[in-house]
């Protein structure tokens, strides 16, 4: 087992790895830009290194400062929590290359599931479903024209290297194609360097359900079940829940073996969530990430297994400690993401931290670096608490939640809270009757005064 593991990342991911590594025995080294001196997890890790200015470009995301902090500290090995450097695959192999252990997939599963092209042609070989549409990219209108008509509209036009919506055009008509083609180009360029798009069937009211994955790299690979991740602004998530409203034990089952046999011919290792767009009983694979998901939490609360604890001894070359017999799916999770953020107009809002108490009392858990007097920086992504609460059945779940939210005080800033509880309010979530443009939805009655 490891000696002492580099945290390369902030906030209350960079405070989850920690715990668990002290958790196991292992020493941490947090590192932090200069306005991250004071974070929580800068605070209890054993060793902190200055990585540089606040900009992340010059410090998290920053590979020769995180390399030298690792080397200078002695560290085996560096967990790179999510967002940042967690699925760029040169910094992975750039860690190994250094002869340190980089606590995730290898540098080639990164840059094959990193290109949406690439992992949904190999996925489909491997017997993955997918959503219907072109086999490769798309260089030109014509050939655009040919395949949507083939396909049928709505269309989706996709950044091939994309994310959180950029890139993506919803396309509902010939006459549009082109102008969204264009457009959709343009900001993949802008925002990831590639203007490289494909086109697929817009589906019109699927849920979003995500797969947990745990691999050996050597065949071995077992799902931890699903997570309704289908409650989502700009494609960003809101709200997940494990299991899933919308499909059934079997269903979950079936998709479950379909990945796992998927990713053992590909001898995936470590921690991985495929995810999928399901509509009338079908499942679509639209991407696979090769990293831990900022849900996490409710998989842990319904199996009890510790998928940060099992990343750490998959990347020591410890074997899988369970079978998939060995898992088992109990009760009900549900995730509420905290922003700081204004809950109608998602303004972000940083801001010092004046009040603070974070809810309690059984099967409610907080992950979070925020305390009293801790200023919310605008540099960084506004995420800044996870309230995650388990119940034996949903309704008990859903109750807990309710009671939770309302307990919540960060004061000093605003936060996406009254949001989560106009949420678990409305009836349509009570009956778990969503999919992933019914918060848009909802957003915009309000904004309406609906």
């Amino acid at each position: 087992m490891f000696d002492k593991i580099l945290i390369a990342n902030r906030g209350e991911i960079a405070l989850r790895i920690h715990r668990a590594c002290h958790e196991m025995g292992i020493a941490t080294v947090a590192v932090h830009s200069t306005v991250d001196a004071d974070a929580m997890h800068v605070r209890l890790a054993d060793e902190s290194v200055c990585i540089g200015p606040p900009s992340a470009t010059e410090s998290y995301l920053n590979i020769p400062a995180i390399i030298t902090a690792a080397t200078i500290t002695n560290a085996d090995a560096i967990h790179p929590g999510y967002g940042f450097l967690s699925e760029n695959a040169n910094f992975a192999a750039i860690v190994e290359e250094h002869g340190i252990v980089f606590i995730g997939p290898t540098p080639d599963q990164i840059a094959l599931m990193g290109d949406k092209i690439a992992s949904k042609a190999k996925v489909a070989s491997l017997g993955i479903p997918v959503v219907p549409g072109s086999n490769g990219a798309v260089s030109s209108s014509p050939e655009a024209l040919l395949l949507a008509d083939e396909i049928g509209y709505p269309v989706l036009v996709k950044a091939s290297a994309g994310g959180g919506g950029r890139g993506m055009k919803v396309v509902r008509s010939a006459d549009a194609l082109d102008t969204s083609l264009k457009q959709a180009r343009s900001e993949a360029k802008a925002a990831f360097g590639d203007d490289t798009v494909y086109i697929e069937k817009y589906l019109e009211r699927p849920r979003h359900i995500e797969i947990q994955v745990l691999g050996d790299g050597s065949g071995k690979v077992i799902h931890l079940g699903e997570r309704d991740c289908s409650l989502q602004r700009r494609n960003q998530k809101i709200l997940e829940e494990a299991g899933s409203p919308g499909i059934n034990d079997s269903q979950r089952d079936e998709i479950g073996a379909k990945v796992c046999k998927a990713l053992s011919d590909l001898n995936y290792r470590n921690a991985g969530t495929v995810e999928f767009l399901y509509e009338n009983g079908e499942f679509y694979f639209i991407e696979m990430n090769t990293r831990l998901q900022v849900e996490h939490p409710i998989t842990e609360m319904i199996t009890g297994v510790d998928v940060v604890r099992e990343q750490i001894r998959l990347a020591a070359g410890t074997p899988l400690s369970l079978t998939q017999a060995d898992v088992t799916f109990t009760g009900h999770a549900m995730e509420c993401r905290i922003n700081a953020e204004t809950p109608d107009t998602f303004v972000p809002c940083p801001g010092k931290i004046t009040d603070y108490h974070p809810p309690g009392g059984p099967n409610v858990r907080v992950d979070s670096g925020l305390y009293s007097g801790y200023t919310v920086l605008p540099h960084y992504d506004s995420l800044i608490s996870k309230l995650i609460v388990y119940g034996t059945t949903r309704n008990e779940c859903l109750m807990r939640l309710r009671r939770a939210l309302e307990e919540y005080v960060i004061g000093g800033i605003e936060t996406t809270i009254p949001l989560h509880q106009t949420i678990v309010e409305n009836a349509d979530f009570v009956n778990g009757d969503y999919d992933i443009h019914w918060l848009e939805r909802l957003v915009a009655e309000r904004a309406a005064g609906g």
